[in-house]
């Protein structure tokens, strides 16, 4: 018997009952998710300052996300099925089509770019500049992702709102942060980054699109992890190899909770960029990271707060807002 056509795949799916997922309740997600991501961000920054070795605490923390999810692999079905499901769609079939590409099951890789960009360029463009390029990067890719329809929800116009939404989250972030905005530096340190947002939109898409082949946050987020840890194993091995390894490693548990985080944010956005696209999923979790920093600097004896970090933070908020497209279809008459 014939493998199923895209199209067919496509129908016999549309027969399954589905759940509704609210575009509110998607953003609500999405925002909380960048607010973990913070946290991660975090999590992940101490283990390098601990080791004195930012790649290696990469690494541990996409390995330690790939030991949790294979676990979980054992105990969960679903998972398990979720991967045949992805091999058979990479087949080809009587007429040489196949469901899934190869190429969109790499978008671990990007996630293993965006570390390297940060152990290369962040420390000499410092946090602020690092951020406003991914940012930069990431919204412009979001917005071409959705006009070309990578995502699993299809195709989804350049509207007015989503571009003020967009042009509203990059000023933001550049007021947020613009108290630590400071100094020149090489072009290719500014690119650098901006390739890494514009990637990391990229792997936001098609993992959307394994997940919705195979039906199971659990296997895209599998794959994903297994292809960031590949990459980055290669990295610390090459790099260590050559620089030495890190003398000793921390005790505290907190600082290896980072790779258990990241399996929840990666299969969470697996889920939501089918609802919300990859342009808004990318402004919401800016925005959940912006508030997050906002709270944990607030929080933090002896950190002071500047006036911008707090209005950039709100602007962002409202980006989301108005990329969404809410203010403008409550002004839009009803139809007949």
């Amino acid at each position: 018997m014939p493998a199923p056509t895209p199209s067919e795949s496509a129908q016999q799916g549309a027969a399954r009952p589905r759940v509704h997922f609210p575009m509110w309740l998607a953003i609500l997600v999405a925002t909380a998710g960048g607010a973990l991501l913070a946290v991660q961000s975090r999590i992940n920054g101490a283990l390098g300052q601990s080791l004195d070795d930012g790649y290696t605490a990469a690494a541990i923390s996409f390995g330690s996300g790939l030991v949790i999810l294979l676990i979980v692999l054992c105990f969960w079905k679903p998972g398990r099925v979720g991967l045949g499901r992805v091999a058979r769609a990479l087949r080809p079939n009587a007429q040489g089509e196949r469901e899934l590409q190869p190429w969109m099951l790499l978008g671990g890789v990007a996630g293993a770019f965006f570390v390297a960009s940060q152990g290369l360029t962040a420390a000499v463009l410092g946090v602020a500049l690092f951020t406003v390029a991914i940012v930069a990067g990431q919204t412009i890719s979001g917005m071409v992702l959705d006009r070309v329809g990578l995502a699993p929800g299809g195709r989804r116009p350049l509207t007015a709102d989503r571009v003020i939404g967009s042009v509203m989250a990059l000023a933001a972030v550049t007021w947020a942060v613009s108290a630590q905005l400071a100094g020149a530096v090489p072009l290719w340190m500014l690119i650098m980054p901006f390739i890494a947002g514009a990637l990391a939109a990229w792997q936001q898409a098609v993992n959307g699109r394994v997940r919705a082949v195979s039906e199971s946050a659990q296997s895209a987020t599998l794959i994903n992890f297994i292809v960031g840890s590949a990459v980055l194993i290669v990295i610390v091995l090459v790099r260590n190899s050559l620089v030495g390894w890190p003398a000793e490693f921390p005790t505290e548990p907190w600082l290896y909770i980072g790779g258990a985080i990241g399996c929840l944010l990666i299969a969470v956005q697996t889920v939501l960029v089918k609802v919300t696209g990859v342009l808004l999923l990318g402004l919401a979790t800016v925005s959940g990271q912006l508030v997050a920093a906002l709270l944990l600097d607030l929080f933090t004896p002896g950190q002071a707060v500047a006036f911008s970090t707090i209005a950039g933070t709100l602007i962002a908020l409202a980006a989301v807002v108005v990329a969404s497209g809410w203010l403008t279809a409550r002004r839009r008459p009803a139809s007949a």
